[in-house]
């Protein structure tokens, strides 16, 4: 049996590292940190005539119809050239949830703009706790007549100032997994708030969104009115295992700068990685690497492939390339010593992108407790 990729797919990422070298170098990941919206419109054309947005839309709505192992190896490669701007939100939350729930209609509607890039989707899940699950979804949507009113606050919602359409969670039944269901609601709606949040990494931003009084009619039920969760579970895992993949890439990167730096700075007369302490701590990057590649390539196998196993096998990837992109970033600071700790170095950026994504969508422990819940069923 191959466990390897297609060729198909190592062509797909060939041609994704030479892009990604030409159009991202770190000059332009800093300055879509000071940018305004770190969204850079050129590149978003560029990255939508290569198709990548609309990678996983089926071909008869304008996509690319590629699997989920092919965007794996897609967002492994902008995790090494820490690709800034709401692509992974694009094309890795707002696309495949309207897949995943949208009617034929709303599929007809939204899945062209979004595969041509004219629209840009994001997620609005987690509240005040912070939590990535259904009872952590408590914003109550009232209904009157045939239209909803939502009155709240989502945070840390990826992309919003600069989204067209924001899918919210909501609670409109039950507690639990029962009642959920997902409003479409354009970004420009009256009484909609959107307020960019400083964080630790600001080539991707994060966004606080307030609603007051904001009012969307039945048609803006993106599938059906209280079965939403069953499609938010599956784009989590969708974006869980993309984010796995992308700590890979970024850990990889660092830890290639790490060794290539051991080979050329002199310390005692002798390259800096002919030194033990220095090898030792190389390896053990490394080899950390690797079991998170490993690790996250099934999870990513399980949610292609619709698997059950995809349950844990997700959150164990996640867990793991969460502790090991924060472990291979800090000890890549570590390795390149004074000159790694400053600003004007790229090693930071690595780092930041690491504790970003450790955070996103649920920390390590989080993770963790989920696989020991199911082990336990």
């Amino acid at each position: 049996m191959d466990f390897g990729f297609s060729e198909e797919q190592e062509m797909l990422r060939d041609a994704a590292k030479r892009f990604l070298a030409d159009n991202c170098p770190t000059t332009f990941v800093r300055k879509m940190m000071a940018d305004d919206t770190a969204h850079d419109k050129s590149l978003w054309k560029k990255l939508v005539e290569l198709g990548w947005p609309g990678l996983l839309i089926p071909e008869n709505y304008g996509g690319q119809g590629g699997t989920f192992l092919d965007m794996t190896v897609v967002i492994e490669e902008a995790g090494k050239a820490l690709l800034p701007g709401p692509f992974f939100t694009a094309a890795l939350l707002g696309a495949p949830l309207v897949v995943e729930a949208g009617s034929d209609s709303q599929k007809k509607e939204l899945l062209p703009k979004m595969a041509a890039g004219e629209c840009i989707a994001t997620l609005a899940l987690a509240e005040a706790p912070g939590r990535f699950d259904a009872e952590g979804i408590q914003l109550k949507a009232s209904k009157s007549g045939s239209d909803y009113t939502i009155s709240g606050e989502k945070f840390f919602v990826p992309d919003a100032h600069v989204a067209n359409l924001i899918a919210v969670a909501v609670r409109t039944g039950a507690t639990g997994d029962k009642g959920i269901t997902i409003l479409l609601v354009p970004a420009d709606a009256k009484g909609v708030t959107v307020t960019q949040l400083k964080t630790v990494d600001m080539t991707r931003r994060l966004c606080h969104v307030k609603f007051d009084n904001v009012k969307v009619p039945a048609s803006s039920v993106l599938g059906k009115e209280g079965e939403g969760w069953a499609a938010l579970r599956r784009v989590l895992e969708i974006a869980s295992a993309a984010l796995s993949a992308e700590l890979v890439g970024t850990a990889q990167k660092a830890l290639d700068m790490s060794v290539e730096y051991a080979k050329t700075r002199v310390q005692f007369g002798k390259p800096i990685g002919s030194f033990q302490a220095v090898k030792h701590k190389c390896v053990d990057m490394m080899v950390a690497v690797e079991n998170a590649r490993s690790l996250t390539y099934y999870a990513c196998w399980t949610v292609d492939e619709r698997n059950a196993e995809a349950a844990t096998a997700v959150p164990m990837a996640k867990a793991y390339a969460s502790d090991m992109g924060k472990y291979v970033t800090s000890e890549a600071i570590q390795v390149h010593g004074g000159i790694g700790f400053t600003w004007e170095h790229d090693m930071h950026l690595f780092h930041r992108r690491a504790l970003a994504g450790e955070a996103n969508f649920g920390n390590a422990p989080v993770h963790r407790e989920t696989v020991a819940r199911a082990m336990l069923d």
